[in-house]
């Protein structure tokens, strides 16, 4: 793989970063500098992602926690593996649940959204199946941090204080006082560079370390999670933790430029991006102008995102098979509607995510693609008294229609928006990529691939490159970065360009690339606090 950015219009704004040992890319300085310790220690890349993604939850609260979902991608050993740590939905979550209490959609705050966190089960299946020191060693330097504090990074920083300023002035009630004694002080978030310290996440980790996350389902940590629920109107219980368990999925791929490219299937919505690519495989984007290039790849976006809206859903209650969507007869309709205009596609608006994305790479030939998020930011404003434990509200994607297949149900896994990803070569593994961002990922899952694979762009430039958002109908939002022909270009073929300078709805991206000869490339995301850690 010979990547060249000199050629593109854009300047990338920093250098890749080369290494043979390892390498650890992800949004905050101190997480990749675990995952670099853990392998130094003798650990590999499963064993560093899991380090990783824990000292993360400490870190970035902003996007993650101990109560997250997560999905991982895994080469080990020249074979891959996809791991779906989703949770499902609470038992007793039904429709005439919430219309007992006068509810006619799930809110996107407090008890109602939240659903199992698949995390900690996470973290054990991989070190169990994959890892080379024991879930005690690898949960070590984020029991550290939360233990001993940690100056908060500049980006956090700035997501910590919108957060403390929102749900100040919308949440209200007893199960939201503990997220303002936990994440505040005198309802104020940390500036950047001040200490955070969060003792009890600390202990928390250890529980999960020294009983392998099984106290987090069935011992002391289950009984507070329930304990709470009960005593401030939450629908979860301790009978739903008890049930959860990891699911091991084989990822989907389409062949892209020779190249395979691999997501996990649904319930998570990596099929959007493959279901663009293939469309977009029937153009030569390679020899084409910006304008046109871009046009394509948000129209092909557009279509990928109605069958995500129609079909995508707990496997066990999707009504199409998902080869079905990836055919060529549905390929070649779908493209069939693309012309020089806009699309009006389905109705729908996507809401913005908090996530974190971290890949791994080890001198054995060992890469991870990792994702784990609370969603919306903090999640649901729920924090267990005594734990540190901050709930997702994953839920809240759920449809109110009872006859979509996402229908909301007990349960049930969601339509989940978080999605790793990883390209391969003829059986050979060239690396893990990824974009968090809510409905964001998939639109950026899409946009790395066409500047790495069309446009040969190195794995730095290609996150460095301008985006582009699609929000709904033929509203398009891009980086003011983005060239101010090609904006105008695309506003008069009928989009409706909203241009910012806020660079944080645009997803956070890191890619590890290990080339033939084996050396691992790394490039961070420009837009974050992100850092190559390599050896």
């Amino acid at each position: 793989m010979d990547f060249d950015a000199l050629h593109y219009p854009f300047a990338s704004r920093r250098n890749c970063v080369y290494a043979t040992h390892g390498m650890v890319a992800t949004s905050q300085p101190l997480a990749a500098q675990a995952g670099l310790q853990i392998l130094q220690r003798g650990g590999n890349a499963i064993d560093a992602a899991v380090a990783t993604a824990a000292v993360l939850t400490v870190v970035e609260p902003t996007s993650n926690g101990i109560g997250s979902d997560a999905f991982a991608i895994v080469w080990h050993k020249g074979k891959m593996h996809g791991l779906n740590g989703s949770g499902r939905s609470p038992a007793a979550l039904t429709m005439d649940a919430l219309k007992r209490r006068g509810l006619t959609e799930l809110p996107a705050f407090g008890w109602l959204p939240v659903t199992v966190p698949g995390t900690p089960a996470a973290w054990a299946d991989l070190v169990a199946k994959f890892g080379k020191l024991p879930l005690k060693s690898v949960l070590e330097p984020a029991i550290e941090y939360a233990r001993h504090g940690f100056p908060v990074s500049p980006v956090a920083a700035k997501y910590w204080a919108f957060a403390a300023k929102r749900f100040g002035a919308t949440l209200h009630g007893p199960e939201f006082e503990n997220w303002f004694n936990v994440f505040t002080r005198d309802g104020a978030a940390p500036a950047a560079g001040e200490m955070f310290r969060s003792p009890a996440h600390a202990d928390t980790l250890e529980a999960i370390a020294n009983s392998n996350a099984r106290d987090f389902y069935e011992g002391d940590l289950a009984g507070r999670i329930d304990s709470f629920s009960r005593e401030t109107g939450g629908l979860i219980g301790k009978g739903d933790l008890m049930q959860h368990a990891s699911e091991w999925v084989e990822p989907l791929s389409v062949d892209y430029r020779g190249y395979d490219v691999w997501e996990l299937p649904p319930n998570g919505q990596g099929l959007v991006t493959l279901l663009a690519l293939n469309i977009l495989r029937g153009y030569d984007l390679g020899s084409m102008g910006e304008i046109e290039r871009a046009h394509l790849q948000i129209e092909a976006t557009k279509l990928a995102f109605e069958d995500a809206r129609r079909h995508i859903a707990d496997p066990d209650f999707m009504r199409i098979d998902v080869a079905e969507l990836l055919s060529d007869e549905h390929t070649r309709a779908q493209r069939n509607r693309i012309g020089q205009c806009a699309l009006q596609p389905l109705p729908g608006k996507h809401v913005r995510g908090g996530t974190v994305y971290l890949a791994t790479a080890d001198g054995e030939g060992n890469m991870v693609s990792y994702i784990q998020s609370n969603y919306m930011g903090f999640g649901s404003g729920i924090v267990v008294p005594g734990t540190g434990i901050a709930l997702q509200n994953r839920g809240h994607n759920f449809s109110m229609d009872p006859d979509h297949p996402n229908a909301l149900g007990p349960n049930k896994r969601t339509y989940h928006t978080i999605i790793p990803g990883f390209l391969t070569q003829g059986g050979r593994a060239v690396g893990p990529f990824g974009v968090m961002g809510g409905f964001m990922q998939p639109q950026g899952h899409t946009q790395v691939v066409v500047n790495t694979l069309d446009l040969a762009l190195n794995p730095q430039a290609a996150l460095d490159a301008p985006r582009w958002r699609w929000e709904r109908d033929r509203d398009i939002v891009v980086e003011s970065s983005m060239d101010a022909q090609v904006v105008q270009a695309l506003a008069d073929r009928g989009h409706n360009i909203e241009v910012t300078h806020d660079s944080g709805g645009f997803g956070r991206g890191q890619i590890i690339w290990r080339d033939e000869a084996g050396v691992l490339v790394g490039g961070t995301e420009p837009r974050t606090d992100g850092t190559v850690a390599a050896w």
